[in-house]
């Protein structure tokens, strides 16, 4: 260790600040002439020392070992107040060989790791905050209460991952009683039947559908506002939705290529339903001050139906002369609609004592997010019906259209080829042929193996659909196959992405939200496709290891 005398001469030094920096530099570092601060030396081996220092932005050359105590010489007293001393700045790194690796190991230490994993547990952890204080929240929970439900279990809370949901005050118990919302407060085409509105929807004919009843009166109750007896319940809802219905066509151009012409479908419907539904909106005008034509907009029923259709519960009703025979299954449920999905969640939903209740089976924590399961979707469903993707989805699928087919099955007969895709699908084998988590699904393979058959084994094609194996090059073009495919799909997939990136860079609020789903999509299919491509790999490993030679491509 240093002397004290020798720090009591540093002391005295006229440029304490310079020197008490540099043995402060010098402490930092452990390395002293007789011991390393805060270890010990080595026995068997002598650390390699080394010293980069910087005088006036220069780097000077390196100095001894044994010249190192030179350095830390006093300046002389003369040089007090002298405009330019010779030595301005000196900053001395000093390390060794041993001490490097003791650092690192330090990195690694106990401590590192606890911090690390505080860091990753933060960063894992989801963050809510509840939302129940907030006006809308507060008049929704008073106007339900009137109506004869109250929930002292649920809050409404914003969460990190998906959003507004509802947050558990207490542990509930695996088969215990989740939410009870009362049949009052369940909005219905009866509701609306019952309404201001009801008198005009049972005058026209022919009879309107349930789902463009409950769209109408939605829109109705948002125009009139505060004078509106379902208020409290409009002021929840979204203003916007994430569906394929609010998508521009850049948007619809950067979804899976299977997908597209589904959104557009879904677009076109509403659409056709605000087309075709004018003459009964004009109606209504004796109800509004204003032209029905300021009222009932494209955007106002575009709201509606997303509402309708991402917010309902299934509930049956009996069959009414006053509405058109479609199924009429559609109950909106104020406070329950928030409750999130999630696949993995088990719960049982029926109609109790005029009660509409849903009954966890799992259980749940206390203050945490309360899920419920809206079936066993994939990715492509949840956001055509509900406008969201779910992260790790078990259902989730990538689906191969016969677009696909076409382009990876490259022949030169294309009239076989047309006539075998003909077949597959007048046999329902063209509809459903996906790529999952858990490989290439067996549709897909049968499609593949009735594809590789040659002309002359016209004779095979029905039991091949009947799970029938031709021969082991038949089998070894079937991977082939699906290999051309997964790769055609990765450099869709990536374009798409790379789309996406571009289109965010200048986009406002509402597409940037729009691309984000999209793009969650993308991602969650990706790691699909990357799952696929390496399981058929290794397949087609282990056909080369059977043959002992190079394994020989076969012409897809």
């Amino acid at each position: 260790m240093l002397s004290s005398s020798l720090l009591r001469r540093w002391l005295n030094f006229p440029d304490r600040l310079l020197v008490l920096d540099f043995f402060y530099q010098w402490c930092a570092t452990s390395l002293v002439v007789a011991t390393p601060l805060g270890g010990r030396r080595n026995p068997g081996k002598q650390p390699r020392k080394q010293a980069i220092y910087r005088e006036e932005n220069q780097v000077a050359q390196q100095p001894q070992p044994s010249k190192l105590p030179s350095l830390l010489k006093p300046i002389n007293r003369a040089q007090r107040g002298c405009a330019a001393p010779e030595i301005q700045t000196v900053s001395v790194l000093l390390l060794s060989e041993d001490r490097q690796t003791n650092i690192m190991r330090k990195k690694n230490g106990r401590r590192a790791r606890k911090k690390r994993r505080k860091l990753e547990f933060r960063d894992t952890v989801v963050q809510s905050v509840t939302l129940s204080h907030e006006p809308q929240f507060v008049a929704l929970r008073r106007w339900l209460q009137q109506r004869g439900f109250s929930s002292k279990l649920l809050v409404p809370a914003h969460f990190s991952d998906t959003g507004r949901g509802l947050m558990t005050l207490e542990p509930i118990k695996a088969g215990a009683l989740l939410i009870s919302l009362p049949e009052k407060c369940l909005l219905t085409t009866s509701t609306v039947l019952r309404s201001y509105i009801g008198e005009y929807m049972k005058r026209w004919k022919p009879p309107i559908a349930p789902l463009l009843a409950l769209c109408t009166f939605l829109i109705s109750e948002r125009h009139f506002g505060q004078l509106a007896e379902w208020k409290p319940y409009i002021d929840v809802l979204p203003q916007k939705y994430t569906c394929p219905a609010y998508f521009s066509d850049e948007v619809i151009e950067v979804l899976p290529g299977n997908m597209r012409d589904k959104a557009l479908e879904q677009r076109a419907k509403v659409q056709e339903l605000q087309t075709s539904s004018l003459g009964f909106f004009s109606s209504l005008q004796p109800l509004f001050s204003q032209p029905v034509d300021g009222v009932f907009t494209y955007d106002a029923l575009r709201w509606a139906w997303c509402s309708v259709n991402t917010r309902t519960v299934y509930m049956e009703h009996p069959p009414s002369p006053y509405l058109s025979m479609e199924r009429n299954v559609y109950a909106l449920a104020p406070y329950l609609d928030l409750l999130n999905h999630c696949p993995a969640v088990q719960v049982e939903a029926g109609f109790s004592q005029g009660s509409y209740e849903i009954g966890s089976v799992q259980g749940c924590n206390r203050f945490q997010q309360a899920f419920i399961c809206y079936g066993p979707h994939d990715n492509q469903r949840l956001l055509l019906e509900y406008g969201f993707v779910a992260t790790g989805n078990p259902h989730s699928v990538v689906y191969v259209d016969q677009g696909v087919l076409w382009q990876c099955i490259s022949t030169t007969d294309r009239n076989q080829l047309a006539q075998k895709l003909l077949f597959l699908k007048n046999n329902d084998f063209l509809e459903n042929l996906t790529l999952s988590l858990d490989g290439p699904s067996w549709r897909l393979m049968t499609a593949l193996r009735l594809l590789s058959l040659k002309l002359e084994q016209y004779h095979l094609w029905k039991s091949v659909l009947q799970g029938a194996v031709v021969s082991q090059d038949r089998e070894e073009w079937c991977v082939e196959a699906a290999l051309r495919i997964c790769h055609n799909l990765i450099d869709d997939n990536a374009r798409a992405l790379d789309k996406i990136s571009q289109l965010t860079e200048n986009a406002d609020a509402s597409l940037t939200e729009q691309l984000a789903v999209v793009e969650h999509l993308q991602g969650e299919e990706q790691g699909i496709l990357g799952f696929n491509l390496e399981v058929l790999q290794r397949l087609k490993n282990k056909f080369c290891h059977v043959h002992g030679t190079e394994y020989q491509t076969f012409p897809v």
